[in-house]
């Protein structure tokens, strides 16, 4: 089996059609979709069921509800195609997107390609990031080219990467369960991993933009989430002697920044403990400016701010 194409799905009984209909709408057969019901309390079963019933290749796996990476951790566990696609269930696919990739592919670790969001209050979709063609190059070549980056999508967006799934198993590739920002943590391990990466233009997914989706909302679980994955990266990282590592320090000197931009100073007395300093020095030290916000968070988050608003 070439793909399997992995939905989780919690409580989207709304949208969940209209991805299951973009999967079965492929002008490439060679395919199966693993939904996993992550323990939807609305219709979202009965849709996924119904659609189940009409096509074989519409797997439906329940369990109790453990997050987006533990709903995709058990796709991978039942995927059993060459290749992974992974397809959130509020977004759809266009209808040559594996067909597209069945012949751009031959033994890569991973496939990068374009999409495009749609603005659901407006009505309307924005134009795709372009892509550089690109072939046979290192997953840390691609990561230090391109992750820091100005794009519409995120450089980590997990959704615009197809993955070879026996990469994936030998080197135990899972996502971390129970966090926000889950790609940001997958993502730079994927790209350190990874031996032959390509870089396709095509436009093949379709990103749903909800004003109330969990992304588009901040709270400090989400604060406390980017620092977890700031101390994890960064001791990941710090420790690998055989790659360049500017890019990935920068990145995730931004990542500690990112969480003090904007609290509030009761939020700064539960998120200051869970800094680890060390790392966050170590991984300071590529720039003069993050060097200096290091030291300004060390004395006080008002003072970071406060510096920060004037660089």
């Amino acid at each position: 089996m070439r793909f399997s194409v992995i939905v989780p799905v919690y409580n989207k009984a709304p949208y969940v059609e209209k991805a299951l209909k973009s999967v079965l709408s492929q002008t490439f057969s060679d395919y199966e979709a693993v939904c996993v019901n992550d323990g939807s309390t609305d219709d979202s079963l009965a849709v996924l069921e119904q659609y189940a019933a009409r096509d074989a290749r519409i797997k439906v796996i329940s369990q109790a509800n453990g997050g987006l990476s533990a709903a995709r951790n058990t796709g991978l566990v039942h995927a059993q195609g060459d290749y992974v696609f992974f397809l959130d269930s509020d977004d759809w696919i266009e209808p040559d997107a594996l067909k597209i990739l069945s012949e751009k592919l031959s033994d890569e670790d991973m496939v990068c390609f374009s999409g495009r969001r749609y603005l659901e209050a407006e009505n309307k979709y924005e134009e795709p990031d372009k892509m550089e063609l690109e072939s046979d190059i290192s997953g840390w070549d691609y990561y230090q080219k391109h992750a820091l980056e100005s794009r519409k999508f995120a450089f980590v967006c997990v959704v615009l990467r197809l993955y070879r799934r026996q990469f994936l198993q030998e080197n135990k590739l899972k996502f971390t369960e129970g966090i926000y920002h889950e790609d940001n943590m997958f993502t730079p391990v994927v790209c350190y991993y990874a031996k032959k990466v390509k870089v396709i233009s095509d436009c093949l997914y379709d990103y749903r933009v909800r004003g109330n989706s969990i992304m588009t909302t901040r709270s400090i679980k989400h604060n406390k989430d980017i620092l977890f994955i700031a101390n994890t990266l960064s001791e990941f990282f710090i420790s690998k002697a055989d790659i360049d590592k500017t890019v990935v320090y920068r990145a995730l000197t931004q990542h500690y920044q990112s969480v003090f931009k904007d609290t509030k100073p009761e939020d700064d007395k539960v998120l200051l403990p869970m800094v680890n300093w060390e790392l966050y020095k170590t991984v300071s030290r590529t720039k003069m400016r993050h060097r200096v916000l290091y030291l300004a968070l060390r004395v006080s988050p008002r003072m970071f701010r406060r510096i920060l608003k004037r660089m």
